[in-house]
């Protein structure tokens, strides 16, 4: 049976409306909690093994994502692939590789994220792995909310995009409405 993405959205209660500053750093009306969406394991699964045969044809021998998003569903691709995983994490305000993390020279590694919206997080543990010496082989996330096709330098594979409108801090309606403003990432928490 296909995955039926918007409905386990509506159902886990994932799919949020009210104000919202994004991992971004940008403010919108929307926000997609995949922590609900994965909070059972029986649903991650799910979402894991379907975005891991999209991953497939990439051949990647690790998966890498970077914390805090997507650790959950990176694990849940790894074990659908039988791959090892591994995650970058921020150390002092930049993203790394800690915990005896390793990458090998020139290993083929997907990167695989919860939510792509401006991509900062993707792009930085990109630029880790390929510090380490590993090739990027793709990107992959359950939602893509950026607005573009493939935001990355190489291929990028997801489950669903979704328009979700994002707003400048300085330029957001919804601020200007006076809706208190709701920080639920990991980056911008207060």
């Amino acid at each position: 049976m296909a995955l039926d993405l918007p409905a386990m959205l509506q159902k886990s209660g994932a799919l949020l409306h009210g104000h919202f500053r994004l991992s971004s750093g940008l403010h919108s009306a929307d926000y997609v909690q995949c922590a609900l969406l994965l909070e059972h394991p029986r649903d991650a699964k799910a979402v894991g093994t379907e975005l891991a045969e999209r991953i497939r044809p990439l051949s990647p021998s690790k998966i890498v994502s970077p914390a805090l998003g997507g650790i959950i569903v990176g694990y849940v691709v790894a074990e659908a692939l039988d791959l090892p995983f591994i995650f970058t994490e921020r150390k002092d305000g930049r993203m790394t590789l800690r915990r005896g993390f390793r990458i090998e020279n020139n290993e083929p590694v997907v990167i695989v994220e919860d939510v792509v919206t401006t991509g900062k997080s993707t792009r930085e543990t990109a630029d880790v792995v390929r510090a380490a010496g590993g090739r990027v082989v793709g990107f992959a996330s359950i939602l893509n909310r950026s607005g573009r096709e493939n935001p990355f330098d190489a291929p990028y594979v997801n489950l669903a995009s979704m328009a979700l409108e994002t707003y400048s801090e300085t330029i957001c309606p919804i601020c200007a409405s006076g809706v208190p403003l709701d920080a639920p990432g990991s980056r911008h928490t207060r």
